[in-house]
């Protein structure tokens, strides 16, 4: 069974945010003692001289996990949770550091990179997202909407220019209205489009996931850590959040999720393919 998270930012103490691959091979490790098998490290917003760094560094860590064993989980490229977002739907992230959506700021952050991202957060409603998710699709880019006010209409045409995911859905987006879906709506009733579940205890109320599970096609969910620096070493009894109260992301590994959503009554089997088949087939 090959286990894999594609939105994981850290863990036990070790995160993205550095310029060591030291610190991406000890994430590997700590996830693959717990069972993961492939993670897909997930670069926060910062300045692009910033995130070139920090994935330089992740490009170090896969090139040095050829000559080491253990039970590290094997780190298979990068996540970019954008920089092309929303400011209004910016969740934990650092809206100082969102980009403008155009062929000149895409150059400079993935040059050099292309062949390792291979997913990337747009919002799709922001002005130039279209064209960007087409030319990233080109790339063999991964494109997930996120962090996004798009309407249902706006998340519909992103897919169309070529997006497959959702990030987190419901977390740091429009929600869905009865006059108007939004792109929640779209995550659901689309039956192609993918979209990612943090399954802890925080980020969505049960009723919520028992929704997703109950709407959504079962093979096209994908149960996401999208851990942070924290996780593991926090206690996680009210979430883990910054100083502004807002989560800052998932205090469980996908393991302890999907064991979380087997013990509330999910079906096992479809919960496991939610960090199995679901992951790769999206990767593929």
């Amino acid at each position: 069974m090959r286990v894999t998270d594609i939105h994981t930012h850290g863990i036990g103490g070790f995160d993205t945010q550095t310029a060591d691959c030291g610190d991406i091979l000890k994430m590997a490790e700590l996830h693959g003692r717990r069972g993961v098998s492939v993670i897909i490290p997930t670069v926060y917003p910062a300045s692009v001289e910033t995130m070139r760094e920090n994935m330089a560094a992740i490009r170090e860590a896969m090139e040095a996990q050829q000559a080491l064993g253990g039970e590290r989980a094997v780190i298979a490229g990068i996540n970019l949770e954008g920089p092309f977002l929303n400011p209004s739907r910016r969740g934990a992230l650092d809206a100082g550091a969102f980009l403008e959506a155009n062929a000149y700021n895409l150059e400079r952050l993935t040059d050099g990179f292309e062949d390792l991202i291979r997913i990337m957060t747009v919002a799709p409603e922001i002005e130039g997202a279209e064209g960007l998710i087409r030319t990233l699709s080109d790339m063999g880019v991964i494109v997930s909407m996120g962090h996004s006010d798009a309407t249902y209409a706006e998340a519909e045409r992103g897919f169309h220019a070529g997006a497959r995911g959702i990030t987190h859905i419901f977390n740091a987006m429009r929600g869905i209205h009865h006059r108007e879906p939004g792109i929640a709506g779209f995550g659901l009733l689309n039956r192609d489009v993918y979209v990612e579940v943090i399954a802890d205890p925080f980020h969505l109320h049960a009723k919520t996931i028992e929704l997703i599970f109950s709407v959504k096609k079962p093979g096209r969910i994908i149960i996401v850590s999208d851990s942070v620096k924290q996780t593991l070493t926090s206690s996680g009894d009210h979430g883990i959040t910054g100083g502004d109260g807002r989560l800052s992301g998932g205090c469980m590994t996908v393991t302890g999720a999907s064991e979380r959503l087997a013990a509330m009554g999910f079906d096992e089997e479809v919960v496991e393919r939610c960090i199995t088949e679901n992951p790769g087939r999206y990767l593929s």
